[in-house]
């Protein structure tokens, strides 16, 4: 079959699971980027079965789910939700995210920048636009020939992942006051966690929805400051649930204002 540029396909190696977009064709060797998962493969063109629209109703149900946002008595009281501060190395990705900060009602600056790039600039980010929220996101995997789950050395990009967010942390240590998610499909969810993140991917090395860590920043934008989050039930509204994030509990960062 004659593929192009920008056509959606599946592998049949993989059993068809996955939706792709075709990124790039050399000879027959295929790359291919994730359309609903952050993920970047190469392929054999002889492994492609085009995609034909013939399984999205589990993917339409998520959707739908993701953007219910929390019913806010506007009556009587005000809202002042968290301000989100979105790092991403993949602009696609990055765009789709800001889209659904901007229909979940909550302010969002995004910066597309590599993700070995993300740690020599994060200060003065956070400097500038000094947002209650902070998403670092990207490309990443674990290679398991390089070493245990545990080597940072064994993944991608964990390891720029890990120095922003505590150069992060040296901007503001409180894990209430800056609340960061990050992490991509694979990543060493210990290791972020332990760098200072309050959410991170990926305890059991999965591939994690494009939306995943966006979903987990608007819950925190749209939870109250002065109470803690219901940690579970937060992770139960990504595409993956506990495999694909973990996280810390801790409290949102919404003010609550009265009258309205």
């Amino acid at each position: 079959m004659n593929f192009k540029v920008g056509d959606l396909v599946t592998r049949n190696s993989h059993g068809n699971d996955i939706i792709f977009k075709i990124i790039s064709i050399d000879n027959n060797l295929v790359q291919l980027k994730g359309v609903n998962v952050r993920l970047l493969v190469d392929s054999d063109i002889t492994d492609l079965k085009a995609y034909d629209n013939e399984d999205i109703e589990q993917e339409e149900s998520f959707m739908k789910r993701a953007y219910q946002t929390p019913l806010l008595d506007r009556n009587d009281y005000f809202y002042l939700p968290g301000k989100i501060l979105h790092i991403d190395s993949d602009s696609d990705y990055l765009s789709r995210c800001l889209d659904y900060y901007d229909k979940s009602n909550v302010w969002s600056m995004g910066i597309n920048e590599r993700e070995e790039e993300i740690p020599n600039n994060i200060k003065e980010w956070l400097l500038r636009y000094k947002p209650n929220i902070l998403v670092i996101t990207g490309h990443d995997a674990y290679y398991k020939r390089k070493g245990a789950t545990s080597d940072i050395n064994a993944y991608k990009n964990s390891k720029y992942f890990v120095e922003a967010i505590k150069r992060a942390r040296e901007y503001e240590d409180s894990h209430e006051k800056l609340i960061i998610v990050s992490g991509g499909c694979g990543s060493c969810y210990e290791e972020l966690i332990k760098a200072g993140a309050n959410f991170a991917s990926s305890p059991k090395r999965i591939n994690i929805h494009a939306l995943d860590p966006a979903i987990i920043a608007v819950k925190m934008s749209l939870s109250d400051i002065n109470k803690n989050i219901d940690l579970k039930d937060i992770l139960s509204q990504t595409k993956y649930g506990k495999d694909g994030i973990g996280g810390i509990i801790t409290k949102g960062t919404m003010y609550v204002g009265y009258p309205r």
